[in-house]
């Protein structure tokens, strides 16, 4: 198996996107895949093309810090991506995933509001969660092994409704955030579980899955349809919970 299969991936996935006219990169000889070649990225970046060839290789090496940055502007990678690629530059054995725990006081905490709140964990399975959130999201009517924000967004007709026309971007946020995460887990059969159980069943997650895209969790503003009710401005937020980093709070709260 490749050493660091997800940081070969990654780069791969982001030269094959880059526009090479736009660029102003021109060439003689024609391509046969979409984006620049690797002597190209390596050139664009100041190094050489066989050691650009073992990091998208995957190949055990060690890149430095300055070679990481500048293989971002190589690639015009934005702040996230950046960050992404720094993580997956550090090579190290994946972890093994079990599933987390919520603290009896942070259950009681979320519990006891009086706006929609839930917590996940790295897999954003949805471990905790309360009446309101209950309400709006529907988690005590779903199996276990399916209370899971990613399956739940890309594989029930009640999200679709919930989300109405904002459905498509926020399938996609949610996809780049457990792709980002994914990455630090990859060949873990419990994270592996799930991306192959999705590309099986939906033709937009194999589409936007292969895109690559990675986001962190951000607050905002979503519309919602809540079941039986009028769309509703919700503003929403996410915590990382103190005893165990894993855990996010996602809190939200009508806006209107």
């Amino acid at each position: 198996m490749t050493a660091n299969k997800p940081l070969a991936d990654f780069l791969r996935s982001r030269r094959h996107r880059l526009d090479p006219a736009a660029m102003g990169v021109s060439s003689a000889r024609r391509r046969r895949t979409p984006g620049l070649r690797r002597e190209e990225v390596a050139e664009r970046a100041g190094i050489s093309c066989e050691w650009y060839v073992k990091l998208e290789q995957g190949r055990e090496v060690s890149a430095s810090s300055e070679t990481i940055a500048a293989l971002a502007r190589a690639l015009m990678l934005d702040d996230n991506e950046t960050a992404h690629l720094r993580r997956l530059a550090v090579a190290q054995a994946a972890p093994y995933f079990l599933r987390e725990t919520v603290p009896e006081i942070v259950q009681t905490i979320v519990r006891s509001l009086n706006e929609p709140a839930y917590v996940t964990g790295a897999r954003m399975d949805v471990l905790c969660w309360n009446v309101p959130a209950d309400e709006l999201f529907g988690f005590s009517g779903m199996a276990e092994a399916e209370r899971n924000i990613l399956r739940w967004m890309m594989a029930s007709s009640a999200a679709r409704a919930l989300f109405g026309e904002g459905w498509m971007k926020e399938a996609q946020r949610i996809i780049a955030m457990f792709r980002a995460t994914y990455d630090q887990y990859w060949g873990d059969p419990l994270f592996e579980e799930i991306v192959s159980a999705l590309q099986a069943a939906s033709a937009e997650f194999r589409d936007w899955w292969s895109s690559y895209r990675v986001a962190t969790p951000s607050s905002g503003m979503k519309m919602l349809r809540p079941a039986g009710g009028e769309e509703t401005p919700f503003v929403y937020a996410t915590f990382q919970v103190n005893d165990d980093p894993a855990l996010k709070l996602a809190l939200y709260t009508r806006a209107g």
